[in-house]
């Protein structure tokens, strides 16, 4: 049972996560001014996205693992249990976080109008962009993203 909570923990941590699609915008990008250049997708590649390593995984293994491990033995031992216990649910938790936020992404290459071609990775949230589509880029504070 205590094993299935460093499962659950990153699964539920992965449900928080924001989107980095061409959709998708935090609050603070609201009422911003973007830059909008127009231009035709030249070519596209899959990608993956790391996951996120906030320390929440990490801690909640941890504490889960140093639970566990003051079961095992009684004095000193269940003192070593827990330490043991908190390190190897840590670095679980911090795996398992890390995985289970894991995206995939899409690199996409744009020939801008004015001619100059540009390179911008985004998570793929099922936009179907294909070689050759019209697209625009929204560019602001040194982010971008690719909307139809």
């Amino acid at each position: 049972m205590k094993a299935l909570w460093i499962v659950l923990i990153p699964a539920v941590l992965a449900g928080c996560a924001s989107g980095r699609g061409g959709d998708d915008y935090e609050r603070t990008e609201a009422r911003r001014v973007y830059e909008v250049k127009m231009g035709v997708i030249e070519s596209l590649r899959p990608v993956k996205l790391e996951g996120t390593e906030s320390g929440i995984g990490a801690a909640a293994g941890g504490a889960v693992g140093g639970i566990a491990g003051s079961t095992a033995g009684k004095g000193k031992g269940s003192a070593i249990g827990a330490v043991l216990g908190a390190v190897v649910g840590g670095l679980a938790g911090a795996a398992g976080e890390e995985m289970a936020t894991r995206k995939t992404g899409l690199e996409i290459i744009v020939k801008i109008d004015y001619g100059r071609t540009i390179a911008i990775v985004q998570e793929d949230k099922g936009e179907q962009f294909a070689v050759g589509d019209r697209v625009r880029i929204l560019e602001s504070g040194g982010q971008a993203r690719v909307t139809r």
